[in-house]
């Protein structure tokens, strides 16, 4: 087994881990690994922007207020008010490495970045790139990172499971994180990676259900890996769905921007009539859960496989110049967003949950740090306000690079042991783990979705005990693949989201339980904390 020892250990390869990277790189030596291509990430797939005070018809205490209202009382204000102050700090140090956010076109208007609208938003406030801001941020950073000489990027490595002194049996020590073990995609041999500090920034976990606006690589890794290492999670019973993505058999659930609805794409049903209206005075404006919950009735009441939005009352050229890959993409599968109404769905987004962690993305565990998707930082409370998650990853890449500067090196003088394969061996079944994940991806998306019940959710988390035993013991008997190790960490996050849904009984932001349906502030206007017991 091959054994690689750095200064700081980087699991994940958007915007939260890429900035930490360039940032640790001033002091040590970095490791990055990503399981797939480098550019392969949710940040790669958002479309909106960072949202950020920029101008000055805008404030913070602007930008504080639309956060805890879409937060639902759950937001941690001092968390939510540092990180929207520091935010035009590190929004001017993304300008600086090169990327160019949209400027406005206007002739009559004062020279500056052109702000967009999203929902939940009280001001023009989301700096974006076109229709592809996670794409232009991710090649800009990812520039950089390649031409650092202390970065070194491992592709197609898959994390196995964090290292510590309690896995490893040193009770008698304080435990800490001591790096992770690594599985190679290619060639199939697992790596040992030790490093002083170990950051976890492998986005969400959207693939836990059927539809889903994120990339294949989403299954939870960094949110699964840190429960088996002891860590606390937080808030996992808050799934955003992202309410309009493309519905079409061939799209895999392709995003419509929200900042479409932003700049006045009406919803409609099928028979052209708009119904937002009766659902929130800000109607398509509305915060993701409203919006998402008002389709998801209307498809209900009416049988409908899908709702339409439209933009098409909007001028054209308009449309085009302010989303050209949106336009672009509905052509290819027959649909001309300039002029016709396209057909949407909800579908699985953004986890507002995630590795409980401090403002600094300390998760508690010393060496061990967490930010972006993978983390719960207090910001996002029980449902994220748009474009603020891309806001958050970098401003806490930040904070945890500058924490982990001061952190001592790590006192273990043992070694660490390498990967035992024991008499696992290759498996000749592998349609259990396509059956299995297809299973919870269904019955999550039946059971544990947009409206939940307790009926729902007690038979959802008896079907993922089930599924858990079986790849228990799948995970024993065989050696380890990219396949498997997915499956078991999809497998932890849906019992994860399970057992915090069924924990809360109110609803609240993202999670609408049909036997409580009423918010109940005097007892559950706080965090849902589980951790394994020891």
């Amino acid at each position: 087994m091959e054994t690689s020892q750095y200064d700081y250990l980087v699991i994940g390869s958007g915007i939260a881990g890429l900035s930490y990277a360039l940032k640790a790189s001033q002091v040590g030596t970095v490791a990055l690994v990503t399981k797939k291509d480098e550019t392969e990430s949710n940040t790669n797939y958002a479309q909106g922007g960072i949202a950020c005070v920029w101008d000055e018809a805008d404030s913070v205490e602007d930008h504080l207020k639309d956060t805890l209202t879409a937060g639902a009382g759950l937001c941690k204000e001092e968390v939510v008010r540092g990180i929207v102050e520091e935010g035009p700090d590190r929004v001017r140090e993304l300008i600086d490495l090169g990327i160019e956010f949209s400027r406005r076109t206007s002739s009559d208007e004062e020279e500056g970045y052109d702000l967009g609208m999203e929902g939940g938003h009280s001001k023009r406030r989301v700096l974006h790139a076109g229709d592809l801001t996670g794409r232009e941020v991710e090649k800009a950073l990812l520039a950089h990172v390649n031409d650092n000489p202390n970065i070194t990027v491992f592709e197609n490595h898959i994390a196995i499971d964090l290292i510590t002194n309690r896995r490893l049996g040193y009770i008698e020590e304080e435990d800490r994180c001591l790096g992770a073990y690594v599985l190679s995609r290619e060639s199939h041999k697992v790596e040992l990676f030790s490093a002083r500090v170990t950051l976890l920034a492998t986005g969400g976990a959207g693939k836990v259900y059927l539809y889903t606006s994120n990339p294949d690589i989403a299954s939870g890794d960094g949110i699964a890996m840190a429960w088996r290492a002891y860590a606390t999670v937080s808030n996992m019973e808050f799934i955003q769905f992202h309410p309009t993505c493309l519905y079409h058999p061939k799209a895999k659930s392709f995003l419509l921007s929200e900042a479409l609805r932003g700049e006045g794409a009406k919803l409609l049903k099928r028979d052209g009539s708009p119904f937002m209206d009766s659902y929130h005075p800000l109607k398509e404006l509305a915060p993701r859960d409203v919006v998402a919950r008002a389709i998801d009735n209307e498809m209900k009441v009416s049988g409908d496989e899908y709702v339409l939005l439209d933009i098409s009352h909007k001028e054209s050229s308009l449309v085009q110049a302010r989303f050209p890959n949106l336009v672009e993409t509905c052509k290819e599968y027959g649909y001309d967003l300039t002029s016709e109404p396209v057909p949407v769905v909800p579908a699985a987004h953004y986890c507002c949950g995630g590795v409980f962690t401090d403002p600094n993305g300390w998760t508690g565990i010393p060496g061990l740090y967490a930010c972006g998707e993978t983390a719960c930082t207090g910001l996002h409370g029980a449902n994220r306000l748009a474009s603020n998650s891309l806001l958050e990853a970098v401003v806490v890449a930040h904070r945890a690079a500058q924490a982990a500067r001061d952190l001592p090196a790590w006192p273990h003088t043992k070694g660490i042991p390498t990967w035992e394969r024991g008499t696992a061996k290759d498996s000749d079944e592998e349609v259990v783990i396509t059956h299995n994940w297809d299973e919870i991806r269904r019955f999550m998306w039946d059971y544990v979705g947009i409206v939940r019940s307790d009926k729902r959710l007690a038979r959802a988390l008896r079907r993922i005990r089930n599924i858990q035993d079986e790849i228990h013991r799948y995970y024993w008997d065989f050696t380890v693949t990219s396949d498997l190790l997915e499956l078991r960490n999809l497998a932890t996050v849906a019992e994860l989201i399970i057992r915090s849904a069924i924990h809360r009984k109110e609803s609240r932001g993202l999670h609408f339980n049909l036997n409580y349906p009423a918010r109940d502030d005097q007892r559950w206007a706080k965090d849902t904390l589980l951790r394994r017991e020891l």
